[in-house]
């Protein structure tokens, strides 16, 4: 039987950050695994705290001045 194709189910364990575009913004640091996962859970925070910002603002769009 062929395999299902189709979109991946998103969920807390998938990055909304590239991997690759991380490590290609860094100079002169190697990168460890563990970094995107961090790296991952600041940018959520950063999302969550701006969209509280906007909400408190009355607003449904994130601005920059949010973060």
């Amino acid at each position: 039987m062929a395999a299902k194709r189709g979109k991946k189910a998103k969920g807390p364990a998938e990055l909304i950050i590239s991997k690759s575009r991380t490590k290609g913004a860094t100079k002169k640091c190697n990168v460890s695994s563990d970094f995107y996962g961090a790296l991952d859970k600041k940018v959520r925070s950063l999302i969550s705290e701006a969209e509280s910002r906007a909400i408190a603002n009355k607003r449904k769009t994130l601005k920059p001045a949010d973060l």
